[in-house]
């Protein structure tokens, strides 16, 4: 049977996804204004590379602040995520608990019927493990 994710497990799981997503694209403006520096400063001599260099550290800049709105946009959208699957699981427990006072309740009326199909259950079961 598979296991289902708990709700903290997805706030963590979005969580890091986000601030995954956060280093990235950090690493990778750092990485172009770093790249923009050395090519301004190995082409220093020329006014036109000193324009192109200071062009480059915009740039730079403009791609660091992108980076810090799609962080965000991210962690908006892990909290986001991570409320819709409080709900869902709220709304699972109670339709569990709904189902479970049912058949408690019909355990209670029936109790040798519910006896019976436990014992078939469990003999079905039981057949199924015995082959493997």
């Amino acid at each position: 049977m598979a296991q289902n994710p708990t709700a903290d497990d997805m706030k963590r799981d979005a969580s890091a996804a986000a601030n995954q997503a956060k280093r990235d694209l950090r690493e990778g403006s750092d990485k172009l204004a770093e790249d923009a520096r050395e090519t301004a400063r190995s082409l220093a001599d020329n006014e036109s590379a000193q324009r192109l260099g200071e062009r480059g550290a915009a740039m730079a800049s403009n791609a660091a602040e992108a980076g810090r709105e799609y962080a965000d946009r991210a962690r908006v959208e892990a909290e986001r995520l991570y409320e819709a699957g409080q709900q869902r699981a709220q709304d699972v427990a109670q339709y569990a608990e709904e189902r479970y006072d049912e058949v408690s309740e019909m355990v209670r009326r029936n109790p040798a019927q519910a006896l019976g199909i436990a014992a078939g259950i469990g003999f079905l079961v039981g057949l199924l493990i015995a082959r493997r």
